[in-house]
């Protein structure tokens, strides 16, 4: 089940973004929690909280600006099903482009984008700080992908 979250779950989405590691601080979270412009959707199975999405609203466009699934239920379908509700979210709000941003070295995210239909648009040279298992490999570069709702 998908429902979107409010500040009432941020401590359930701190405990899931530690285990999912999507790169989202608790400032980040508290702040699309408390934003209008922002939606917060939530994957629960078992009335626990095993995967989220951030959406956010822009003038023309929308952001997915993260997503994360708790590892145990990585290909189980959470992403997928977060993907097709944050595509209904901004197609609702009457987005023309759903754009995000993902690390190169994320095989497995970027294939989801791809089967949703996303496109490569352009690299942001080492926009991503190295990750703590990669600290000697340096920052990463993130790879610009975009969808036309």
């Amino acid at each position: 089940m998908i429902t979107e979250l409010n500040v009432e779950h941020l401590a359930l989405l701190i405990a899931l973004e530690y285990r999912a590691q999507s790169g989202t601080s608790e400032t980040q979270m508290l702040a699309a929690l408390g934003s209008q412009d922002t939606c917060v959707l939530g994957w629960w199975q078992d009335e626990q909280l095993l995967g989220y999405a951030i959406v956010a609203r822009l003038p023309f466009e929308a952001e997915l600006q993260a997503i994360g699934v708790h590892p145990e239920q990585r290909r189980s379908g959470a992403g997928r099903a977060l993907m097709e509700v944050v595509l209904s979210t901004a197609r609702g709000w009457l987005s023309e482009r759903l754009l995000l941003e993902v690390r190169v070295s994320n095989l497995s995210a970027i294939r989801l984008y791809q089967r949703c239909g996303f496109s490569e648009d352009g690299r942001r040279k080492g926009y991503y700080p190295p990750l703590s298992s990669q600290a000697a490999a340096g920052r990463e570069d993130a790879l610009l992908m975009s969808l036309v709702l």
